[in-house]
């Protein structure tokens, strides 16, 4: 007996699933809470999903729901963004500038709108299509263009403001002078 539809394998999607999580709430924990219900939410709605469709799309789009009725029941928003702020300073490992310039940067992204900051990481981190990430967040395409061309605008304003330090370092007078 020959099984004609492909499975309905979420596994298969569940790294995108995280890191998209990730990025909406800043906390593991809460991560992965979020994605389990988005995948019991999935499953219960499985029959709705119509074969052909991208599942890929179909689940972060769940999983955004999810999080906005997330948002939606909780007051404590504010809480976790000040919690992750802290964590994150916490972990920056001294000396290494490549590390602190990443935090900075992590920072910088962590910082933007949350409208903004979905749009982006769906197109740049998960790599979907504008027409694919504008499905998932349910929003006409032209406001997804325009979250993301805003979000790179504070972006690039971060990267100009923010002075490099180069780890070279003129030092004077190694007792090598000749009077």
């Amino acid at each position: 007996m020959e099984r004609k539809e492909r499975p309905f394998d979420v596994i298969g999607q569940l790294a995108a699933l995280r890191r998209y999580a990730r990025s909406l709430v800043r906390n593991s924990d809460d991560a992965e809470d979020l994605v389990h219900d988005a995948l019991v939410r999935a499953f219960e709605k499985k029959q709705s999903f119509r074969h052909g469709r991208n599942l890929r799309t179909w689940l972060l789009s769940i999983l955004h729901n999810a999080h906005i009725d997330r948002v939606r029941q909780s007051r404590s928003l504010t809480r976790r963004h000040d919690e992750a702020a802290a964590e994150a300073d916490q972990s920056l490992p001294a000396g290494q500038e490549h590390a602190v310039r990443l935090q900075q940067v992590r920072g910088a992204f962590f910082r933007l709108p949350e409208e903004q900051r979905e749009a982006l990481h769906l197109v740049a981190i998960e790599d979907l299509s504008y027409q694919e990430a504008a499905a998932a967040l349910g929003i006409p395409l032209g406001t997804l263009m325009s979250r993301i061309s805003r979000a790179r605008a504070q972006l690039r304003e971060f990267e100009e403001k923010t002075p490099r330090s180069s780890h070279l370092r003129l030092i004077e007078g190694g007792g090598n002078e000749h009077s």
